[in-house]
């Protein structure tokens, strides 16, 4: 992890530069609703900072002490099981925020989080956060909305995994992330995952995963490649996933 230098050109620098945080922050739904000038509080105490390729951001079972605010990249969030074996939670892109906590003052965070390419944030402590939390009890409220989406979403997909077939499932799948982490390219839309990661995500095997997305890939609405989907054709998998 890498602190994002700082520019020291001048006033109109770094006024530019603060208006860059605050209209990152005025979009993040952790902070909807924040006045403008708890917003631009928030831009001067953020700590800018890079992070390299399959770097940790913060590990299970360590005490809560930061939360980062996508600014670019992507991030994985996992939880390991007693036997050692690695779950999918989540994958988040620009603008989503990781380490959101219940009770950010006592808690631990129940789950790691890893950077899945090349990716910057912007990093507060929960100390300086606070202060801010007992302002404007707003803060708390969108973080409990935050927490309970994520929470009706790993309900939705627990439903998936025990009543849909496996193409179902990797075409709901792949719609979370094109919202999520998708990137627009030259043909469609990419979704920077693995095979392995997306059999993981939707409890099948790896060898299943990869033949459903080589008949899709015939097909011609998605192009499966080494390391990532390319999404040709949301509506065919909106399609896929009405199919009963």
């Amino acid at each position: 992890m890498k602190l994002v230098p700082q520019d020291h050109r001048g006033p109109a620098t770094t006024a530019a530069r603060i208006a860059d945080r605050v209209a990152l922050i005025s979009a993040s739904p952790l902070f909807e609703g924040l006045p403008q000038p708890q917003c631009e509080e928030l831009a001067r105490r953020a700590r800018p900072k890079a992070f390299d390729r399959n770097e940790m951001l913060f590990m299970q079972g360590q005490p809560g002490s930061t939360l980062a605010l996508i600014r670019s990249g992507s991030v994985k969030v996992t939880q390991l099981c007693s036997n050692g074996n690695e779950v999918i939670l989540w994958m988040h892109g620009a603008g989503s925020v990781v380490g959101v906590l219940s009770e950010p003052t006592s808690s631990n965070y129940t789950c790691s989080a890893r950077t899945m390419e090349t990716s910057t944030a912007l990093v507060w402590d929960y100390a300086a956060l606070q202060a801010l939390m007992l302002e404007n009890p707003q803060l708390r409220k969108n973080a409990s909305r935050i927490l309970a989406s994520r929470l009706a979403e790993l309900e939705e997909r627990f439903r998936e995994v025990a009543t849909e077939k496996v193409p179902q499932r990797v075409a709901f799948a792949l719609l979370r992330l094109v919202k999520h982490i998708g990137k627009r390219v030259h043909g469609g839309v990419e979704v920077a995952l693995s095979r392995e990661e997306l059999a993981q995500m939707t409890g099948t095997t790896l060898f299943t995963a990869s033949r459903v997305l080589c008949k899709w890939g015939e097909m011609g609405f998605i192009s499966p490649r080494r390391e990532s989907v390319l999404v040709r054709d949301s509506n065919r998998l909106e399609l896929l996933c009405a199919e009963l």
